[in-house]
């Protein structure tokens, strides 16, 4: 007993002296981490991280590993297809920096404010071929290989290549397309692709059935012998690559896919495939205790994660505790003013207006901003900030703002709403707190389950050599409306847009031009080496779970694998990307709260007193995927949320 006691001294002067909380010595975790030397592959399915390991096993680098990741999650409908979009960041060892890449499509000929309004949208269509961009997967997968990668594109193809000539089919992905049938039998080559038991009761493939995949192994094959000719012909490695490029966007990929897209409906023309490039981008970062975090630029919501950060700054978040009231009002009131500066300053950077950005990351304006937050009561009303000043300019906006604050009011009511459909796949159950009772017998929402049933993915990867690859991609998610015989499932990206100038001057749709997405990979350095590699799914809950995911490593001392499991809160006062053809589907609900259903009754309790209206969920933290470098013994941490199918392989 003596020596039992002397341990425990022991292991709490241990954790005192490191710095570590209680709180990660103790919180055990559902899945195990994972741990490699060499390199690490995470993502949304098990096939897809094995795609990943396969590359790694026969040399490839991490950039490699992630595009063939990237390519076989796209060929399961993870959910998302070969027509989405990509962003990507990537930590060159060599050069010692990370490295953005913007593949988003861009609105075709035609897509104006006045032709969908002439339709009777208030928004762009959630589905079908009025809610495409222009396809950017291809093209950004192409471009990473080509100029960072190691291997051809038939190495990186050759797991998605089987795959397609077909794959057992997993439950969800099946279940996905038989709960969208209906929507699915509009377009014929959706309907030929995926409804393979037309007339049956149940009409999807089964779950461990064969899928087939003829028309998209034919489109993948297209791209190799486009390889194989450049590379007969004495071209090198990169320009044969691109010459795959090169056939998707402007060879006959391209026009079986316009000519697909037309039939249906749909606006995207050659030129726009011809005319549409990835572009290499500096991401924007901040720095926080010591730690860099990197995101993309304003063209994603990545920002409003750094802006938090900054706001952050201004509060003892260690001394609160974690998930304590304080903690949770504070997390909230800070992610409500980051997303009230989103939703109506976050655009295209390549189009006009330009995004006061420096002025919304600048340290002054975030203590300005913290200044406001009530520490007692939740704020109903946040409203965008003016960050001009801190650019040395004037706002041309001002006008507008007090417009906007007559003309949008946010609800109060309840709605539960925290994920749009295609966004999030968990077994949570999602239910408001009864005003009768503190805690009641909780009611499944199905609605809400249905929407976390379903998720586009992330992938990480990381090898010896230093190359890191953080991507969140998405697009062409089920039900997907596919263009012609090529495979390729369109993006419904366009949703994304605002018709409404009054909304967000910044994001309102013209050809050309980017939406303004929710995918947000994250990258953060320490000592200027890789210190976190991290991304999930979610739409707009993406930065918020990725927020808290990273303070509980850095304020928390958490494991990667604790953090991706631990409790999140998620806060919905604030314009939806996703989902909802109305403008009052997607205003703001105010003082919506989403608490994980073990939170405790006290808890809960100061916060319906500090004026929240509480949401409980079985599991609300993501799926979060990442990994961890730990700079003291050289290996790799990965964790993977236990939600969802996610799934990691170290080495």
């Amino acid at each position: 007993m003596k020596r039992r006691s002397s341990l425990l001294l022991t292991t709490l002067f241990g954790l005192l002296i490191t710095g570590l909380p209680m709180l990660s010595s103790a919180q055990r975790t559902q899945k195990p981490p994972l741990h490699g030397k060499h390199w690490m592959a995470i993502t949304g399915k098990p096939l897809a991280a094995t795609a990943g390991a396969q590359l790694f096993q026969q040399g490839g680098n991490a950039v490699d590993a992630a595009c063939a990741m990237l390519a076989a999650t796209c060929t399961m409908w993870d959910v998302l297809s070969w027509g989405g979009e990509t962003q990507a960041l990537i930590y060159h060892p060599k050069l010692k920096k990370v490295i953005a890449i913007n593949a988003l499509g861009v609105a075709p000929s035609g897509a104006t404010v006045d032709f969908f309004r002439s339709k009777g949208y208030e928004f762009p269509p959630e589905y079908g071929p009025l809610a495409a961009v222009t396809p950017g997967t291809p093209g950004g997968l192409c471009y990473m290989l080509a100029h960072y990668g190691t291997k051809s594109l038939a190495e990186v193809l050759a797991p998605a290549l089987e795959m397609a000539a077909g794959y057992p089919i997993d439950a969800q992905t099946a279940t996905s397309i038989e709960r969208g049938k209906e929507r699915i039998k509009e377009w014929p080559y959706s309907k030929k692709v995926f409804l393979v038991h037309g007339g049956k009761s149940w009409e999807a493939p089964e779950a461990g059935e064969v899928f087939v995949q003829q028309d998209l192994h034919k489109t993948l094959s297209k791209l190799i012998e486009a390889e194989k000719k450049a590379l007969a012909a004495g071209k090198d490695r990169k320009a044969a690559i691109m010459a795959a490029y090169d056939r998707f966007y402007t060879g006959d990929i391209a026009d079986e896919f316009v000519r697909g897209s037309k039939e249906q409906g749909g606006l995207i023309t050659k030129a726009d495939l011809a005319n549409w490039k990835p572009i290499e981008e500096e991401p924007l970062h901040v720095n926080y205790k010591g730690v860099d975090v990197y995101k993309l630029q304003e063209w994603t919501q990545g920002p409003a994660m750094l802006q938090s950060l900054q706001l952050l700054k201004n509060f003892d978040l260690k001394a609160m505790g974690y998930n304590s009231a304080p903690y949770i009002h504070t997390l909230y009131q800070v992610m409500n003013l980051a997303f009230a500066d989103r939703d109506f300053y976050y655009g295209d950077p390549y189009r006009k207006p330009k995004t006061p950005i420096q002025g919304l990351l600048h340290e002054s304006y975030a203590k300005a901003r913290a200044a406001m937050i009530d520490l007692k009561q939740n704020n109903p009303n946040v409203l965008p900030g003016d960050p001009y000043p801190y650019e040395g300019k004037q706002n041309p906006y001002l006008s507008l703002l007090e417009q906007r604050k007559k003309e949008f009011t946010p609800h109060t009511e309840l709605k539960n709403d925290f994920v749009p459909k295609h966004d999030a796949r968990s077994s949570s159950s999602l239910t408001e707190l009864p005003k009768t009772a503190l805690l009641a017998s909780l009611t499944v929402d199905s609605a809400y389950v249905d929407r976390l049933l379903r998720g586009t993915t992330s992938v990480e990867a990381a090898d010896e050599e230093g190359w890191v690859v953080s991507i969140t991609p998405s697009g062409g998610w089920l039900p997907a409306c596919i263009a012609g015989n090529t495979g390729v499932g369109m993006s419904q990206r366009l949703q994304s847009f605002v018709l409404d100038s009054l909304i967000n001057p910044f994001n309102v749709v013209e050809p050309g031009k980017r939406p303004r997405v929710t995918l947000t990979p994250s990258m953060a350095l320490k000592n200027g080496k890789p210190y976190l590699s991290f991304a999930v799914q979610g739409g707009d809950t993406q930065d918020q779970n990725l927020l808290q995911f990273f303070l509980n490593m850095v304020e928390f001392g958490m494991t990667p694998q604790q953090a991706s499991e631990a409790a999140n809160i998620n806060s919905n006062q604030l314009w939806l990307s996703l989902g909802g053809t109305k403008t009052d589907d997607r205003k703001p609900r105010s003082g919506s709260l989403l608490l994980d259903k073990n939170t405790a009754p006290e808890i809960i309790e100061q916060l319906k007193k500090m004026g929240y209206s509480i949401q409980l969920g079985d599991r609300t933290s993501g799926p979060i995927n990442a990994i961890y470098f730990d700079q003291q013994h050289h290996t790799l941490w990965g964790g993977s949320s236990n939600n969802g199918e996610d799934y990691g392989i170290g080495w």
